[in-house]
């Protein structure tokens, strides 16, 4: 039986996933229902996309019997509250990074799903790339490819100060929630899901409040290290390497949607599948891996995924919370 969608929000990234749903098994998957903020614009993506019912409103979503999970597509600052009424209502969710603008949110949402039994994901779709899980492979394996781990580095630059989400504080805009997160959550992953020891944040500031560069160095046990850089400035290389005692992992393709990995030199492709529609996103046919993701544990009964569990989203948002303090950046929300 396929597994039954319901997306909330017709925005970019809803299109997106949209599209790497059609390149899965209809039989596995199937989009039943949108909600949006107006029923036009949920009519009007629901007929783009072959979507059978179209809602102006997240609670007709959330009492809608037909749906099995929720996929989370609206801009971070609703997801506490958003995310808050479809746990309420039972509803599993997967819900689009960052997981919501605080620790405190975050804790919110953990608490929600336990309490009525359901699934939730934080999508990091990084996680669930084809080489993310090799790089999970190589690194667990006992051989061990590079040795011991001793240094991560992992850079994103975009140039966004032209989109308004990127960079007005009301829309919880910045490097650090926006991109950043992918850098810090594959850290994370390579060390699996340590906390680090020590965090030293600095950053360039925007007028407008929020981080428009952050370099963020992190020290773990063993004496271990980690440097993340990103920026809503300027590009920058867009990969992730991992230096160990006996050898070198490079991601690449971008490190957050990868197609390619380089083991010691050797270098392996990972092809994505074709969209049937223009994407707005670099290598968006890659949401179709945390769809299926999502798809295996509910089918397992799991309330969280492997990949990306809540401890590892609580950790991720508390070290972001962390470097936001450190360099001055502040939400409203911090102080709700």
């Amino acid at each position: 039986m396929a597994t039954r969608w319901g997306l909330c929000g017709a925005g970019k990234i809803s299109h997106d996933f949209s599209v790497a749903m059609k390149t899965l098994p209809p039989g596995d998957h199937q989009i039943a229902a949108i909600a949006a903020r107006s029923l036009e614009g949920a009519q009007e993506f629901a007929r783009k996309h072959g979507i059978p019912r179209a809602y102006g409103s997240y609670e007709e979503l959330a009492s809608d019997p037909d749906i099995d999970v929720v996929y989370l597509g609206v801009l971070h600052t609703q997801h506490w509250r958003v995310g808050l009424l479809f746990l309420k209502a039972g509803k599993n969710v997967l819900c689009e990074k960052p997981f919501a603008m605080n620790s405190g949110q975050v804790t919110d949402l953990i608490a929600a799903s336990r309490t009525s039994s359901s699934f939730l994901m934080e999508a990091i779709w990084s996680r669930c790339f084809p080489v993310h899980a090799e790089v999970r492979r190589l690194l667990a394996e006992e051989e061990e490819a590079v040795g011991q781990v001793k240094l991560v580095e992992a850079s994103f630059g975009s140039p966004q100060l032209h989109i308004p989400r990127s960079v007005e504080k009301e829309l919880g805009g910045g490097a650090l929630l926006d991109i950043g997160v992918y850098c810090l959550q594959f850290v994370l992953m390579v060390f699996n899901g340590e906390r680090p020891q020590s965090i030293q944040a600095t950053g360039v500031l925007l007028d407008s409040g929020v981080d428009e560069s952050m370099v963020v160095v992190m020290k773990f046990s063993e004496n271990r290290m980690a440097s993340c850089t990103f920026s809503i400035a300027v590009p920058l290389p867009n990969d992730a390497t991992i230096s160990g005692t006996k050898g070198t992992i490079r991601v690449l393709g971008p490190m957050h949607c990868p197609t390619t990995l380089v083991v010691n030199g050797k270098e392996t492709q990972y092809p994505l599948p074709e969209p049937c529609l223009p994407m707005n996103f670099t290598n968006s046919t890659g949401l179709r891996y945390e769809a299926e993701e999502v798809r295996q544990c509910l089918l397992k009964g799991l309330k969280e995924s492997p990949r990306m569990p809540l401890s590892e989203s609580a950790l991720l948002t508390e070290i972001m919370d962390e470097a936001r303090k450190q360099v001055g950046v502040v939400f409203s929300q911090d102080s709700q």
